[in-house]
């Protein structure tokens, strides 16, 4: 069944999903930036011609997505990706008594290199287009635990230095909110056990015939478009993954 929006646009979509649409587009706009509250439901149900409750649904979703956050009493808002956002729903490493900890970051290196076949297939990009190549190390209790190897597209990431890397204020994926306007809003990630280089075993202080955990991880912004992958490198002799579904959706 077809349905008109404000503005005379016909769509075949569920009428809440095409508000859920031009909603996101908004975002993408920045006509309401991170951290921002977003009109009332009813400002917007005036604003589309739909009634509070097809408003509703749309947000529902957003904030199921973690696009959106909902404050008791304050209104909608744009999430951002504070440390503590990314310590709970981005970051699974965890101790073996199930103990949390923010990491400490140490940048190891830092440069631009042309994309492999498997940037291709998971970042949607050109072979051979410009991409930085980003080794990163993580600590946890002071010790090395993670090995992170970064690829990010070079074309969304005009003007990014070692230095404004390495001087960032808050996360990663803060950076890429902050300075680009890129909101990372969920991530999919595989998971597999492999013997690490002895690079890498070297940085994590471990003997290369150590098994550790590989995860594979690509950041996705609106739109299922990605943004990042990621390799991880994770010595599971004090830690492990933890994937906490129910925990993670009610934050």
């Amino acid at each position: 069944m077809a349905h008109t929006l404000a503005g005379g646009n016909l769509t075949f979509n569920p009428l809440y999903k095409e508000v859920k649409i031009r909603i996101t587009r908004s975002l993408i706009a920045a006509e309401w930036k991170p951290g921002d509250a977003i009109p009332s439901e009813s400002r917007l149900a005036e604003r589309f011609d739909v009634s509070v409750g097809t408003i509703r649904k749309a947000i529902d979703e957003l904030v199921a997505e973690k696009i959106l956050v909902r404050q008791q009493g304050r209104g909608t808002f744009v999430a951002t990706h504070t440390e503590d956002r990314q310590l709970y729903y981005f970051f699974h490493i965890v101790g073996k008594d199930g103990s949390k900890e923010p990491p400490t970051h140490e940048l190891l290196s830092f440069q631009k290199a042309k994309a492999d076949g498997e940037a291709e297939l998971r970042l949607n990009v050109n072979r051979g287009e410009r991409v930085f190549h980003i080794h990163n190390v993580l600590k946890l209790a002071g010790k090395p635990v993670i090995f992170d190897e970064i690829v990010i597209p070079a074309a969304h990431f005009p003007d990014l230095t070692e230095s404004a890397f390495t001087a960032r204020a808050g996360t990663i994926y803060g950076l890429y909110q902050a300075r680009y306007g890129i909101n990372v809003v969920r991530i999919s990630e595989r998971l597999s056990a492999a013997h690490p280089e002895a690079r890498i075993a070297g940085v994590l202080g471990i003997r290369a015939a150590n098994p550790v955990l590989v995860i594979k991880r690509v950041a996705y912004t609106y739109h299922d478009a990605p943004v990042e992958l990621r390799t991880s490198w994770v010595n599971t002799e004090r830690h492990e993954y933890l994937s906490d579904l129910w925990k993670n959706e009610r934050r």
